[in-house]
C-alpha cells in the first residue's frame, strides 16, 4: 500500500519522465513527498512563478519530444500556469500539467481556490481529466502520456484532488514506456504527391510542426536537394531544417521578407508537412486565398484534424511527416532556376544594414554567428527583438531554436533554463527584450539553484518596442504606455550569482561575450540598443515619417 502521490511518480519514472518543474502548493503534498526519493531519476525543479514553470515544461518537451512535466497547485497556481498551456499547445509540443485540486469532499462548492479545470482549460488543451479515484491514477497517467503525443503533440491537464493523492491503494503502477503510433501514408497517396510535385513548375515545401525527428529532417533535405526544390521552414521552426542547405529559403512567420511573401505567392504548389497553417505562414492569410488557395496543395499531417481545417488540400494525407518523407523520391523538374532565386533571396535576408544604435544587432549576430557552437540552442519571448536570432542566424542541422508561436512574452529566460537543466553541456543563449525580460526575471533563482544558468542578451531600448512601432504607425508622436524605466540588470544578475555586466558599444560586445561564455555560472549582459533601432530595416525616425503629413 502506498498513497496515490508515490503511484504517480512511480508511473512518470516508469513512463521516461526525468525532469519536472514547478511551483509547491498544498494541494499536492504527497507528489512533492514521492519527489523526495527520485532524485537523480525524476529530479524536480523548483521554479519562482507557475508561469515560468509551465513555460519551462513547455520548452522541454518542444525540446526533447518527451512531455514535459508541470506541478502547479490549485486556482492562482492553475491560473498562472495557463500562460505555458497555451504556448504549448500552439508550438505543438508534448506537455503534462499536474495541477492539485480541493477534495472530493468539497468539489462543487467554490471551495477555497477551487476551479472546474475542464472548463478553464478546455479550449486550450488536447484533454483534460479529473482523477477521483486513486485505484484509476495509473490509467489515467498512461492516456495522458499518450495523448500528448500522439497525432498532433500538445499539453493534457490532469487536475488531482488532495484526498486522492492522499489515500493509500496497491493498485500498480505503469510498468514501461509506451508505444505511440504514427500514421505511414499508404504507397498510393505518395505517388499521387509524387505525379503532382512532377507537373509543378514552381515547387515550393513547408515545412514545421511538433512531430519532426533528426531522421525524418534529414530524409526531407536529402529529397528536396535531390529534387532541387526550394524550403520554407514554418514560423519559428527553422530549426528544424539545415539553414546550410542551398535548398533552405528562409522561414514563413511574422514580418516575413519580401522575397519570401513573392516565394510563396509565386509558387503553383505548395508541399506543406507537419505545419498547421496558422496566421503568420500565410501572412494573415494573405498570400493562399482561403479556404481554395490559386497555389495547388498537398498537405501532410499527423492529425487529421488540421487536413481541410483552413485550406482545402488538392492531396490530403494522414501521415506522420517523416514517414512520408522518408517515403518520398526524388523527382526533377524545370525549377532549377526558381531553387536558386529562393536562395538567393534567403542569404541577402542575412545581411542587416548598419543600426541607427550604439549596440548594433547586426554586427552581434554576425559575431555570434562566428563563434558560437554548430549545437547552441537560442531561445527568446516575443517582442520585436526576436527576429535577430529568427532571420540574422543561420541554423545548422544540431543547432534548437526555442521560441513561441504563441508570442508570449517572458518564454526566453524559463525556455534557456529548462535547455540547460536537460543538457548542461550545451550552449543556450537567450534574447530577451528588456520588457520582455522582467516578464520572468524571477526564474533566475531557479537557475541559480539548479545550476542551468544561461547566457542571457538583454535587448535594452527602455521600451515595449513592437506596441511603440504599432503606436507610432497607427498613432504618430502620441507615447502612451510604452516607455519602461529599468533596473539595474548587471547588478540584479550579479544578485543571483551570474555574471552581469552593462554592454554599452558595439566594441565592446565580443570581449563581454567571450567573458560570458567563460563563466561557469551563466551570464547577463545587459545590451545599449536604441529605441531608434525599433527593427532591422526600418527606424523609428523612418516609421514616423511614413505616417507624417
Amino acid at each position: 500500500m502506498r498513497h496515490g502521490g508515490k503511484i504517480l511518480i512511480e508511473c512518470l519514472k516508469n513512463l521516461g519522465a526525468r525532469h519536472a518543474f514547478g511551483v509547491p502548493g498544498e494541494s499536492y503534498l504527497a507528489a512533492l513527498d514521492a519527489l523526495h526519493d527520485t532524485e537523480g531519476t525524476l529530479d524536480f525543479t523548483l521554479c519562482r512563478n507557475e508561469g515560468g514553470a509551465a513555460f519551462m515544461a513547455a520548452a522541454y518537451g518542444k525540446l526533447t519530444g518527451t512531455p514535459g512535466v508541470c506541478f502547479v497547485t490549485r486556482g492562482p497556481g492553475a491560473t498562472n500556469a495557463s500562460i505555458g498551456v497555451h504556448t504549448a499547445m500552439q508550438d505543438s509540443s508534448p506537455m503534462i500539467l499536474f495541477v492539485g485540486q480541493v477534495g472530493t469532499d468539497m468539489i462543487g462548492r467554490e471551495a477555497f481556490q477551487e476551479i472546474d479545470y475542464q472548463a478553464f482549460y478546455g479550449t486550450v488543451a488536447k484533454w483534460v481529466c479529473q482523477v477521483d479515484d486513486i485505484d484509476r491514477l495509473p490509467e489515467a497517467i498512461s492516456r495522458a502520456w499518450t495523448t500528448a503525443l500522439s497525432g498532433r503533440p500538445g499539453p493534457v491537464i490532469v487536475a488531482l484532488p488532495e484526498t486522492m493523492l492522499s489515500a493509500a491503494s496497491d493498485v500498480p503502477a505503469i510498468s514501461r514506456p509506451i508505444q505511440i503510433a504514427r500514421p505511414a501514408p499508404n504507397a498510393g497517396a505518395v505517388a499521387e504527391a509524387e505525379a503532382l510535385i512532377a507537373s509543378a513548375k514552381r515547387p515550393l515545401i513547408i515545412m514545421g510542426g511538433g512531430s519532426w525527428t533528426d531522421q525524418g529532417s534529414a530524409d526531407l533535405q536529402a529529397f528536396a536537394e535531390a529534387s532541387d526544390i526550394p524550403v520554407l521552414a514554418g514560423f519559428r521552426y527553422m530549426d528544424l531544417y539545415d539553414n546550410f542547405s542551398p535548398t533552405y529559403a528562409g522561414d514563413a512567420g511574422v514580418g516575413m521578407n519580401p522575397a519570401t511573401k513573392e516565394l510563396i505567392r509565386d509558387a503553383d504548389l505548395i508541399i506543406a508537412l507537419g505545419i498547421r497553417f496558422g496566421e503568420m505562414v500565410a501572412d494573415g492569410y494573405s498570400l493562399m486565398q482561403v479556404p481554395e488557395p490559386t497555389q495547388r496543395l498537398i498537405h501532410v499531417h499527423i492529425s487529421d484534424r488540421e487536413l481541410g481545417k483552413v485550406y482545402v488540400p488538392d492531396v490530403a494525407i494522414h501521415a506522420d511527416a517523416n514517414a512520408f518523407a522518408a517515403a518520398l523520391s526524388p523527382v526533377t523538374g524545370s525549377w532549377s532556376d526558381w531553387r536558386t532565386k529562393a536562395r538567393e533571396g534567403y542569404e541577402t535576408s542575412l545581411t542587416a544594414p548598419p543600426q541607427p544604435s550604439a549596440v548594433d544587432m547586426g554586427q552581434v549576430m554576425q559575431h555570434l554567428r562566428d563563434v558560437l557552437p554548430g549545437d547552441a540552442i537560442l531561445t527568446n519571448g516575443a517582442g520585436n527583438f526576436a527576429i535577430w536570432p529568427s532571420r540574422f542566424f543561420p541554423f545548422g542541422p544540431r543547432n534548437r531554436l526555442l521560441a513561441p508561436q504563441s508570442g508570449a512574452m517572458g518564454y526566453g529566460v524559463p525556455a534557456a533554463i529548462a535547455a540547460k537543466v536537460h543538457d548542461p553541456s550545451r550552449t543556450v543563449v537567450c534574447f530577451a527584450g528588456d520588457g520582455d525580460f522582467q516578464m520572468n526575471c524571477p526564474e533566475l533563482g531557479t537557475a541559480m539553484q539548479a545550476g542551468a544558468e544561461p547566457i542571457i542578451l538583454i535587448l535594452n531600448n527602455g521600451s515595449y518596442g513592437t506596441i511603440r512601432m504599432h503606436q507610432e504607425r497607427h498613432y504618430p508622436e502620441r507615447v502612451s504606455g510604452t516607455e519602461l524605466k529599468n533596473p539595474d540588470f548587471a547588478a540584479l544578475a550579479r544578485s543571483y550569482g551570474f555574471h552581469g555586466e552593462r554592454v554599452e558599444t558595439t566594441e565592446d560586445f565580443a570581449a563581454a561575450f567571450e567573458r560570458a561564455l567563460a563563466s561557469p555560472t551563466g551570464a547577463v549582459l545587459d545590451l545599449n540598443v536604441s529605441v531608434e533601432a525599433l527593427t532591422p530595416r526600418q527606424s523609428l525616425s523612418a516609421i514616423k515619417a511614413a505616417v507624417t503629413p
